[in-house]
């Protein structure tokens, strides 16, 4: 498992990296599917998960706790969280990745604040974390596949693990671990365990969806 989480972030950073990847698509092409995998999970997000007291990892898990303890918008705390670390990577990650990644943020932001007022689709525990956990999972896969990022915490990964020995998975890990158990105080331990698993899902979704 740790092996494969190290491979998959590699993965991330090569997306992120590569100006060959995709290289017949067009960034008018790339911005629009871009457009559709942040949707998608701005309506996970809003439409099963929040609600019910589901988190995801990253800046995500820290929007999401944040939104339930003070009366900031999620859209906001995702904005407002996420670009510093985009700025940090450009000189790392370059331009493209920068761009990319703002409008994914932008268009997620946007997306959170639409979707806010509305329900959330079901309050079965199962299904919310298959089915949140899956679009979730596609939509961060599709970002990513196509030069974005949604997640401030993997650009500070990938620039830590330049000058420690550790992995970007292993930073990913780390950061995540604090941020599931903060959860545990905030909503309980059912709900982190089943923040958990759909994070996992979504794990499993997004190394599929890059693969």
């Amino acid at each position: 498992m740790k092996k494969k989480g190290r491979n998959m972030y590699k993965r991330r950073e090569n997306y992120y990296l590569s100006y060959l990847r995709f290289a017949y698509i067009s960034i008018y092409k790339r911005l629009l599917y871009i457009f559709c995998g942040a949707s998608l999970v701005a309506i996970s997000l809003q439409l099963f998960l929040i609600e019910n007291k589901v988190i995801d990892g990253g800046i995500v898990g820290v929007s999401i706790i944040l939104s339930h303890i003070s009366s900031i918008e999620i859209g906001l705390s995702l904005l407002l969280l996420n670009t510093p670390f985009f700025f940090l990577g450009y000189s790392y990650l370059g331009k493209r990745f920068l761009i990319l990644s703002l409008f994914a943020i932008s268009i997620l932001s946007i997306g959170t604040h639409v979707l806010e007022p509305l329900p959330s689709v079901t309050n079965n525990p199962f299904l919310v974390i298959a089915i949140g956990g899956v679009i979730l999972g596609l939509g961060v896969g599709i970002v990513i596949r196509y030069g974005g990022s949604l997640d401030g915490t993997e650009v500070l990964a990938i620039l830590l693990s330049k000058r420690t020995p550790f992995s970007i998975g292993q930073i990913v890990m780390f950061i995540n671990f604090f941020i599931f158990s903060s959860s545990i105080y905030i909503f309980g331990i059912k709900e982190a365990v089943f923040s958990l698993a759909a994070f996992f899902i979504a794990y499993k979704i997004i190394d599929l969806v890059i693969k």
